[in-house]
């Protein structure tokens, strides 16, 4: 799934979840910060979906309402539903 950000440097997060096991395939995050994002996107491979979006939820950068995390948990959200 492709799902357009808002209010974060990152324009876009692309993920794929594996329906069998409700567990996070891939997550790829299109712009933002580089290393961060990979580093995140690496962690969450493997985990539920309702734990990333539990630990994600409600993270805030610098002086933003929301972050590309909590944009994450958004999509997953929105996925899920």
């Amino acid at each position: 799934m492709i799902y357009k950000t808002s209010g974060v440097c990152s324009s876009e997060i692309n993920f794929e979840i594996d329906e069998d096991t409700m567990t996070v395939k891939e997550v790829h995050f299109k712009g933002g910060c580089a290393g961060n994002a990979s580093g995140l996107s690496r962690l969450l491979v493997g985990m539920p979906v309702d734990e990333v979006i539990k630990k994600l939820e409600g993270v805030t950068c610098d002086y933003k309402s929301t972050s590309c995390p909590d944009q994450l948990a958004k999509a997953l959200k929105k996925w899920r539903s």
